[in-house]
C-alpha cells in the first residue's frame, strides 16, 4: 500500500513491483487494532528475499496471532534508495507503506555474512539508532535469527537480542512477552533480562567479553541471571510444526519463482565443512501425507505449478519414492511439476530418476565436493568416484545431457593434485557419456564444474582450520582452469575476496562491530554483489580500525582456544567435533546417522533418527 509520495520515486527506479506491496496473499491488518508490529527485515533486494522460505513461514505463522501484524521489509536497490533519501522517504514496510522506525520490533533474518552492511544500511535508511544502546524505549526492539545467528557477535553492538535455533516457538513467546511488558510499561533492561530466561534467547548486552594480550577471547560471563550456555530452540516433531497454506505471490519474477514444500531438517551426513548440517541437528522428517497435503494446499492458493521439494539433502527422505507416487496422483492431472534441488550422487536410482525426469531434463546438479578419493574422506563427503560414475551413467541412459557438479577449493590438506582432480573428475564424467551405449542420440554433453572457496564456519569439525591465502586460492583457480584439456568441461568459481571477508564474519568476535560500523560510514552495502564490492575499500577499512582480517579468516587455531561462540549450544559436543577434525587429518571417514550413531550430542533432543535408534536398542 504504497502512499503518495512513495507512488512519484517509483516511475525513477528498475523494477518498481519491488516495493509497492499488495501481492495476493499479503496480510493486511489495521495498525490500531494490534498491539505488536513487526518488521520482517531481509537484508537483501525483494526477488531474493522473496525466495526464501524461512520468510514465508515466519511471517504467516505471526500473522495468525490476531494482536500481531508481521509486515515485510527490503533492502532497496540503489536507484530506488538514492530516490527515498534524496526525497527524505525512509524505509517502509510494504503492507501498509509506514515507516519501519514506527514498529515495535525490527527483526532481521540472517542468510549470509556480506549482507551485514545491508542491515546498518536499512537501519539508518529507517532512521532507527544504529547501536542497541542508543536505542533506550522499548520500542524499535532490533531482533535477529537464521543461520549466521550461530555466531552473533560481530553484530553483538547492533542487535538487542538473537534468536538461537529453530523460530516458529520462540519467536512467538518473545513476541508475547513483548506484549505484556509494553501494556505495563515496562522498562527495556527489564525485558532484556526477561527475555534472556527463554530458552534459545542470546541478549548480546548480557554478557561481558575480555581479550587475551594476543586479541584472542579471555571469557565470557554472564550477568543478570542469564543462562551460560545458551540452548538453541529446535522443532522435534515437524510434521506438528508450522507451516502456511499459502505464500504471498511476487507481482515480480523472484529468483526461486515457484512453491517450495519442506520436507525434512538437519541432515545424516556429517560433511566436516557443512555448518547447516551440524546446526540444524538431529534428523527429522515429515511424513507422506503432511508433504502431500501441504504442496496441494500451496499449489491451489498460489496458482504456482511447480513444487520444489526443499531440504539440505531432499533424497535421504527414507520415503521419498512413496511421496513422489503420492505427489503424482495429482500433481499430472493438474500439470505441476516437481523438482529436487538437493540430490546426493550416491542414492540417484534408476527408479527416481524415472519419476522426476519429466521435470528435471534441463540438467542435474550432484555435489563430489572434491576432486580425489583422498580429500573426500577427509571432509567425510561418503562419497565414491564409482557411485558418480554409476549416477551420471543413470542419468545419460534417462536423456539428461547437461551436468553440473559443485566442488570446493582450499580444503584443510588439500593439495594442487586434489585441485587437478576436480578438472579430471569432469573429464571422466564426459568420457562417460560418449562411452555409454544408451546416451542420448545426436546429442553432445556439457560438464560444468564449480568451484567455491572453503570458508571455516562455526560449529563444524573445521571451524579451528584456517583459510587458505587469497594468494594461494588464486593459485588453485588457475591450477583448475590450466587442468581442463576439453571444451565439454567448463570451469567456473567464485571470487576469493569475498570468501574472505566471508570468513573474517563468520568466525569473528565484537571488535569486528566497530568495522562494521566504518565500513557503513564508508559506503559499503550490497556487498553481497560483485559489482558493489570494494575488496580494497573493506582493507582500508580494516587497517584504520586496527584489525588485521587474517587473524580471524587465516589463523589456526587451538582446540582449548575460546571461540568467540561458545558461550552457545547447538547441541553438538566440542569433543565430537574436535575428534572429528582429527580423523579428517587421518583420511578416516565417520558413517551417516542412518548407518551409526556418533554421539555428536544431538540425541539430548529426545528425537530424531539418532534417539529413535537408541531407544529402539533399549
Amino acid at each position: 500500500m504504497v502512499n503518495k509520495k512513495i507512488e512519484k520515486l517509483l516511475a525513477n527506479v528498475q523494477k518498481p513491483g519491488r516495493y509497492v506491496g499488495g501481492e495476493l496473499n499479503c496480510v493486511m491488518k489495521h495498525a490500531d487494532e494490534v498491539d505488536v508490529r513487526f518488521a520482517f527485515c531481509f537484508p537483501d533486494i525483494y526477488e531474493v528475499g522473496m525466495s526464501h522460505l524461512g520468510l514465508k513461514i515466519l511471517y504467516s505463522q505471526l500473522n495468525t496471532v490476531p494482536y500481531v501484524w508481521c509486515e515485510r521489509v527490503f533492502a532497496p536497490w540503489v536507484d530506488m534508495e538514492e530516490e527515498m533519501r534524496k526525497n527524505g522517504v525512509p524505509l517502509y514496510a510494504l503492507e501498509s507503506g509506514d515507516s519501519v522506525c514506527d514498529f515495535d520490533i525490527i527483526g532481521f533474518t540472517l542468510q549470509y555474512e556480506l549482507s551485514y552492511t545491508n542491515i546498518l544500511n536499512m537501519l539508518d535508511l529507517a532512521g532507527v539508532p544504529l547501536k542497541a544502546s542508543d536505542r533506550h524505549s522499548l520500542s524499535q526492539l532490533v531482533v535477529a535469527g537464521g543461520p549466521c545467528a550461530c555466531n552473533p557477535e560481530p553484530l553483538a553492538d547492533f542487535f538487542d537480542l538473537f534468536f538461537i535455533g529453530e523460530g516458529e516457538e520462540v519467536d512467538l513467546e518473545v513476541v508475547a512477552l513483548y506484549r505484556e511488558y509494553k501494556k505495563q510499561n515496562r522498562s527495556k533492561e527489564e525485558f532484556l533480562i526477561a527475555a534472556s530466561r527463554i530458552e534459545g534467547v542470546y541478549v548480546p548486552s548480557l554478557y561481558d567479553v575480555s581479550y587475551n594480550e594476543d586479541h584472542t577471547v579471555k571469557s565470557i560471563v554472564p550477568k543478570a541471571g542469564a543462562p551460560m550456555p545458551v540452548q538453541k530452540r529446535i522443532m522435534m516433531d515437524v510434521d506438528k510444526s508450522y507451516f502456511p497454506d499459502k505464500f504471498v505471490v511476487p507481482y515480480i519474477e523472484i529468483v526461486h519463482d515457484r512453491t517450495v514444500a519442506e520436507v525434512l531438517r538437519g541432515c545424516i551426513r556429517g560433511c566436516r565443512f557443512c555448518q547447516a548440517g551440524f546446526l540444524y541437528r538431529p534428523f527429522r522428517e515429515k511424513s507422506v501425507d503432511v508433504i502431500d497435503r501441504q504442496c496441494h494446499d500451496l499449489c491451489d492458493n498460489t496458482g504456482y505449478d511447480e513444487i520444489s521439494l526443499s531440504s539440505l539433502s531432499t533424497s535421504d527422505h527414507s520415503k521419498l519414492n512413496e511421496l513422489i507416487d503420492q505427489l503424482h496422483t495429482w500433481t499430472e492431472k493438474e500439470n505441476t511439476g516437481i523438482s529436487l534441488p538437493s540430490l546426493r550422487v550416491d542414492n540417484f536410482s534408476p527408479e527416481l530418476m524415472s519419476k522426476i525426469k519429466s521435470v528435471r531434463r534441463s540438467g542435474l546438479t550432484f555435489a563430489p565436493e572434491a576432486g580425489t578419493q583422498r580429500l573426500r574422506d577427509v571432509i567425510n563427503k561418503n562419497v565414491t568416484e564409482e557411485e558418480l560414475m554409476k549416477t551420471v551413467n543413470t542419468a545419460f541412459k534417462g536423456g539428461w545431457t547437461t551436468i553440473k557438479l559443485y566442488f570446493m577449493i582450499g580444503l584443510p590438506t588439500e593439495t594442487l593434485d586434489d585441485v587437478a582432480g576436480i578438472a579430471e573428475l569432469g573429464q571422466k564424467v564426459v568420457d562417460a557419456f560418449y562411452e555409454n551405449p544408451d546416451k542420448p542420440k545426436g546429442k553432445s554433453v556439457k560438464v560444468t564444474v564449480s568451484a567455491s572457496s572453503f570458508v571455516p564456519k562455526p560449529f563444524t569439525p573445521f571451524q579451528w582450520e584456517p583459510q587458505d591465502t587469497m594468494e594461494m586460492l588464486r593459485k588453485k583457480q588457475r591450477h583448475l582452469v590450466g587442468s581442463v584439456k576439453t571444451r565439454k568441461v567448463e570451469p567456473n568459481w567464485h571470487e576469493a575476496d569475498t570468501s574472505l571477508l566471508e570468513a573474517v564474519f563468520a568466525r569473528g568476535d565484537r571488535r569486528l562491530c566497530d568495522v562494521l560500523l566504518e565500513a557503513f560510514q564508508s559506503g559499503c552495502k550490497m556487498d553481497g554483489w560483485q559489482n558493489f564490492f570494494s575488496f580494497s575499500k573493506w582493507m582500508e577499512i580494516f587497517k584504520k580500525c586496527g584489525i588485521d582480517p587474517a587473524f580471524y579468516a587465516n589463523r589456526r587455531r587451538s582446540f582449548d582456544e575460546v571461540l568467540p561462540w561458545d558461550h552457545l549450544d547447538y547441541g553438538i559436543q566440542k569433543s565430537f567435533l574436535i575428534e572429528e577434525c582429527k580423523k579428517a587429518y587421518s583420511n578416516a571417514t565417520t558413517p551417516n546417522c542412518r548407518e551409526q550413531c556418533s554421539s555428536c550430542g544431538a540425541a539430548c533432543f529426545k528425537g530424531g533418527i539418532c534417539y529413535e535408534k537408541r531407544q529402539s536398542m533399549v
